[in-house]
């Protein structure tokens, strides 16, 4: 039913509450664990310059060690990963990623918000992820 199970990450505990869920799920299905990052184009886009660059760099190490716990868990599992970190929009690019690689589920927590949004009350990715995307959104609170 579940080949292929995406787990947005942020780095933030809400994922790890969300690989509880996600875990289990792929193995039970065994499924392949997508991992994906989206450095934020608005908060790198905040800057220009060298200070751009700097944010840039910084939200793709996080990204990458973000990325990096994910697998960790699903290897330590058993189950095949697939990481990515793509630049964009968070909501856009996690729907895109999911309708691209053929994802079957979204494992998710609504607790991360990216520092934009905690500023501007944007609203969460999650709520957008849910009314976007084309497959089961699991919010894991």
């Amino acid at each position: 039913m579940y080949d292929d199970v995406l787990i947005p990450t942020d780095g933030s505990e809400g994922v790890e509450r969300s690989l509880e869920h996600a875990i289990p799920l792929a193995i039970h299905h065994d499924a392949t664990v997508h991992a994906l990052y989206v450095v934020d184009r608005r908060v790198a886009n905040a800057s220009s310059g060298d200070l751009h660059d700097e944010i840039v760099d910084d939200l793709e190490t996080q990204g990458e060690e973000a990325v990096a716990a994910v697998a960790e868990r699903a290897e330590e599992a058993g189950l095949d990963v697939e990481t990515s970190v793509i630049h964009g929009t968070p909501d856009t690019e996690i729907v895109g990623y999911a309708e691209e690689a053929g994802i079957d589920v979204i494992v998710m927590s609504p607790e991360g918000k990216s520092p934009r949004e905690r500023i501007r009350s944007l609203g969460s990715v999650s709520d957008r992820v849910t009314d976007d995307a084309t497959v089961p959104v699991f919010l894991i609170k």
